[in-house]
This record gives structure tokens, sequence and C-alpha cells, in this order.
């Protein structure tokens, strides 16, 4: 079992998103979009699935510098772990500002930014591909002596505290506001108006920002997203489309040393002989259009209990990966990776998400007959699953009339 307190914690992130979705339908029924959270839950699924095999390479290298490289032999206690959390805090900060004034950092922490609402679900809408980039920020504990557990705690702790702030619920905190991280000041982090870009970095301590420069309170409410809208529901598509966005912006340019600056420089730079850098767009909270999609509730019906059932799935293959072959591992990953991305699609109502969803059901059965086929209740699971299967697909047929031709 991976003892990592982000994976430890799951179930409480949906208790308390069930918690807040329950409070605001009573005070304000369109705080959460249906769409818009299963979108921002995917990429909470898909980052620590991938995060199931980046291990390996992320915290491997942690493990090696340790084993091999540190200066000190710091010693496991109290004190120590109060002052690796405070340093990983600090390399948390220049971490996150840079993923915001370094391009190709920013193609992998976009994915944070995208969603246009603030609620608990967008902390889980996490990048695929950014902690290939980040985890370098981190190596001077290892070298300093902090050993891999250590620092693992210290970082997901880190992770869980922002979980909390993703909330329009709190006002303003008082005295905390001064040197903690709060959801006032992460508000305007994820704000898309001009005053808002590229402020308040900060993980647990808000005093870094203010010490650093980055430091903005706020003033008006935010509107939320990013100044390129990416419309879609599709979580592999919302992870994509950021390295698209740099390898079009590449053939822009027209000068190899120009291209080779599009990769570093700030999101939106171009050189003088094409603008300069972009200008970023004002926007009013008031007149600003939100991507939607429309669906009948039938099919939103059928796409939650398909989904509640995809992230069961995922609960139990997080907890028990470790018990699985490799192949196994590939496999159960690789169907997820499919129930998230194909559920998304068919809440944009595309055509062929909807002859996908017949695959997918059956590519589920063969799985399970594939990897339980050994247990004794084998037959017992079977007979369950080969039920839901049935009832999944006549249940689809009945939806086909609200699919795109």
């Amino acid at each position: 079992m991976d003892l990592s307190p982000v994976i430890l914690s799951i179930p409480v992130y949906f208790i308390l998103i069930s918690f807040e979705l329950i409070y605001t339908l009573l005070k304000r029924a369109d705080y959460y979009r249906f769409s818009d959270a299963v979108t921002n839950i995917s990429c909470g699924v898909g980052d620590q699935l991938i995060g199931v095999f980046a291990k390996v390479f992320t915290i491997g290298i942690y493990q090696f510098i340790y084993e091999n490289f540190r200066v000190f032999d710091i010693e496991n206690t109290i004190l120590s772990f109060v002052i690796v959390f405070i340093l990983a805090d600090f390399l948390y900060y220049w971490s996150h500002r840079l993923s915001h004034e370094v391009n190709f950092l920013w193609a992998g922490h976009v994915v944070h930014h995208q969603s246009e609402e603030y609620n608990l679900s967008v902390a889980l809408r996490q990048s695929w591909f950014h902690k290939f980039f980040t985890f370098a920020f981190y190596l001077p504990l290892a070298f300093m002596g902090f050993d891999t557990i250590a620092f693992i705690w210290a970082n997901g702790l880190n992770l869980l505290y922002q979980f909390w702030i993703h909330t329009e619920m709190v006002g303003k905190m008082g005295f905390l506001e001064n040197f903690m991280n709060t959801p006032s000041h992460h508000r305007v982090h994820h704000g898309r108006n001009p005053e808002y870009i590229d402020r308040n970095h900060a993980g647990v301590f808000i005093i870094w920002d203010k010490i650093f420069g980055t430091f903005e309170p706020e003033k008006i409410t935010p509107v939320y997203g990013i100044t390129t809208p990416v419309n879609s529901w599709n979580p592999v598509w919302v992870n994509v489309m950021p390295w698209t966005r740099i390898s079009n912006e590449i053939k822009m340019m027209k000068s190899f040393k120009d291209k080779i600056k599009v990769i570093y420089k700030p999101p939106g730079w171009r050189p003088l002989a094409q603008g300069g850098t972009m200008k970023i767009p004002e926007v009013n909270r008031e007149s600003y259009l939100k991507f939607k999609t429309v669906a009948p509730r039938t099919l939103n019906f059928y796409i939650f209990v398909q989904y509640a059932i995809a992230i069961g799935a995922t609960a139990f293959f997080l907890f028990q990966q470790a018990n699985f072959n490799n192949e196994q591992r590939i496999l159960g990953a690789s169907l997820i990776f499919l129930s998230i991305m194909n559920l998304g699609m068919m809440l944009e109502r595309k055509r062929w998400s909807f002859i996908l969803e017949f695959f997918r059901i059956i590519f589920t059965l063969l799985f399970i007959a594939y990897s339980f086929h050994e247990l004794p209740i084998f037959k017992t699971i079977l007979l369950s699953t080969s039920g839901i299967a049935f009832i999944s697909l006549f249940w689809l047929i009945t939806l086909s009339k609200y699919f795109k031709k």
C-alpha cells in the first residue's frame, strides 16, 4: 500500500467535496457544474495513476542522491521534520512561481488553472506531466541529507494543506492572512484578471510571496480560468493541448534563436517583430461566458453511475496495485484512462464516444476475467460484473439518440 498522505487522504477529499456540494446546493446551485467537476477529478485520477509509474523515476532519483551524495546524516526528529517541511514549502514556492514564468513549465502546470469554477474539486485538477520537471526543485533536500520518507511526507502534507484553500465558502481569515496561504489568497492565484496573473504562488506560507514581491490581496472576486480557455471536458486533451500550443508557437518563430526562446520565456512571449509579448486581456465577471455543453439528465445520470464505478475502481487500483504484476498495472491503468477520457467525451456528446463506450465496457469484462480468474470468488465477481455490463450496454443503447451524427 502507498503510504503517501495524498493517497491515504483520498476518502477525506471526497467527503469534504460532498459536504461542500450539499452546502452550496442550498446556498448557490451553480457553484458546482457536473461536467467541470468530472473533468477536474479525472485529471486528479490520471495524475495519481501516472504517479504509480513515475515515482520509480522521480523518487528513485531522490533516493539515489540521498544514498550517494548527501552531505549530512540528518536524524528523523520532530524538529528535523519541521525544518524539512518549511524548506519543502520554500522550494515549492520557486517551483510554482517558475511554472508560471517559464513557458514549458507552464505547459505542465496550466492544467490546474483551466477550470472556470473554484471549488474543492479544482484542487484535484492536476497535470499528468508536471512532476517530471518539478521534482528536480526538491533535490537539494536529498543533498542536504533529509531522507526520502521525510521528504515524501513533507511534500505530501504540503499538497494536502492546499486542498482546502480551493473554496469560495471561506472568507478572509483575520491574522492568518498575514503569514498563511488562505482561500482568499489562493482565489487571487486562480484569477485570470490582469492584476491577479502570476500572484500568490505560496503553498502553505504566504510569507514567501510577501518577501519576493509576488503578493496580491483579494480586492475583487476573480474571474477564474486561463486567458485562452481549453473548452473541453476530455482530460487527455486538456493535458496534451498545452504542449500542442508550444509546438505551434515554435513553428511560428522564424529564427532558431526565437524557437528556443519561446520554450523558456514567459507564456505569451513573442519577438518584437511579431508584436512583442501578448497583452493580458481585460475580463468582466458579469459578461464572461464560460464553456458549457448541454446534455439531458438521463445521459448525465448514466455518466454519473459509470463515473462512480470508475472512481471506485481507481481507489481499489491505487491501494492494491502493489499486489498486481506489471502487466495488470499497465492494463488496469489503461482501462481507467480509457474510462475517464471517454466519459468526458460523452459529456460533449461526440458520436465516436458512444461507439467507444461499447468497447470500454467489454474491455472491462475481459480485464476482470484476466486479472481475477485465480481468486476463489472469481465466479461471483464475473457474474456480478457481467450483470452490470449487460445493464450498462442496454442502457447505453437507449441513449444513442442523444449523440451527434
